[in-house]
């Protein structure tokens, strides 16, 4: 059910109800344009994953700095992007059904869809969907280049499902998806490089391999926050599906040499509870921000640890300098931004204190 926003525009943010996914426009705009900046020497094309932000007037704005397309990874966030206008989607995931698949397909009479695969009886399946639907579907290749979650293995395999797909009536190759989940989280620049390089490696000889086939690859596709300088320099990736880059979030700001983007998102949590000496309870939760890449941090508040969450209670230790008061309003930075944002029903736009917007998180939930 959809609640009532937490705020209204003009509001000072220390008036927002809580707790609140609150976005500070200035960091975010500086993001969107970060991005931009640097893929625009490389040739590749950023094509941004609304797991993140599951958000239409989001995608809209980074569409108008430049990136071609969403990524999503579920059908009914296509339908949310689809219906909210957004022209070119891909699907950087495997989808089976025959009910989610005609779905899909129906997308296409409004924008333009694909999808990616990794077995031959998925393309038969989605064959069925399109054929059914009187339309064609542009299917991407998914391979395995590195994280060993899905994906065909590189090469020769590859090539023959590629052929498959090339050779429906229903269907056209779209190209390679080769996304490396893992290596976005490697620790250090060194890790990053190795496991990039290899993944890059085993692309490049796929499309290689795909050309003397006489296949071409429209997207060769892949890539996230932690390593897209490394795709984009790599000559062989056509586009970038970073998500979190909007955002950002305490995990990625644990990597050595962390991406070059300011923290815009915050979960806004309430002080209400003093009871016990030299803690602060708040009124997140896990339930109001996701804990599986680790605790919040408390923003520019270095005395204070979020040490830990129970449904509806943070627990903070006061380490050093004031304890907040009852009833203060305190920034908290997500471990992780995607899941933590699936929590909220509305973004609460923040500029130099006063809220400026409310944007729905229109995907919420879509899971299907």
């Amino acid at each position: 059910m959809l609640q009532p926003p937490p705020a209204e525009p003009g509001m000072r943010e220390e008036e927002v109800d809580t707790p609140a996914l609150l976005l500070d426009l200035d960091a975010f705009e500086a993001n969107l344009d970060a991005m931009a900046a640097l893929l625009a020497p490389t040739g590749a094309k950023l094509r941004a994953h609304a797991k993140t932000h599951k958000s239409p007037v989001i995608a809209r704005l980074q569409m108008a700095r430049g990136a071609v397309g969403q990524c999503v990874q579920k059908v009914a966030e296509a339908e949310v992007l689809a219906w909210g206008g957004i022209p070119d989607i891909l699907v950087s995931n495997e989808v089976v059904g025959a009910r989610k698949l005609a779905r899909l397909a129906a997308l296409s009479r409004i924008s333009t869809v694909a999808i990616c695969a990794d077995d031959a009886e998925q393309v038969a399946m989605i064959e069925a969907a399109a054929e059914a639907a009187g339309t064609r579907l542009s299917v991407l290749v998914e391979i395995d280049v590195g994280a060993a979650r899905c994906g065909i293995e590189p090469g020769p395999p590859a090539v023959a499902l590629a052929e498959r797909i090339a050779a429906s009536r229903h269907l056209r190759f779209g190209g390679l998806q080769a996304y490396h989940g893992s290596a976005q989280h490697k620790r250090t620049p060194a890790e990053r490089e190795a496991a990039i390089g290899e993944a890059a490696a085993m692309t490049r000889r796929t499309v290689e391999q795909l050309r003397q086939r006489g296949l071409d690859c429209p997207i060769v596709g892949g890539a996230g926050t932690g390593t897209f300088p490394l795709e984009a320099a790599s000559g062989v990736f056509t586009e970038i599906q970073a998500g979190s880059y909007a955002f950002m979030d305490a995990d990625y700001a644990r990597n050595e040499n962390p991406p070059p983007f300011r923290q815009a998102l915050f979960v806004l949590a309430t002080v209400m509870s003093r009871a016990i000496p030299g803690v602060a309870v708040v009124d997140a939760g896990h339930k109001a921000v996701a804990v599986d890449s680790g605790l919040p941090l408390v923003w520019q508040r270095p005395g204070l640890r979020y040490a830990g969450a129970s449904d509806e209670h943070g627990k903070i230790l006061v380490e050093d300098g004031a304890a907040p008061a009852l009833g203060e309003k305190l920034r908290l930075v997500p471990g992780h931004c995607d899941p933590t944002v699936d929590r909220y029903d509305w973004y609460v736009g923040v500029r130099r204190g006063r809220v400026e917007c409310l944007w729905p998180v229109a995907a919420r939930g879509a899971m299907a």
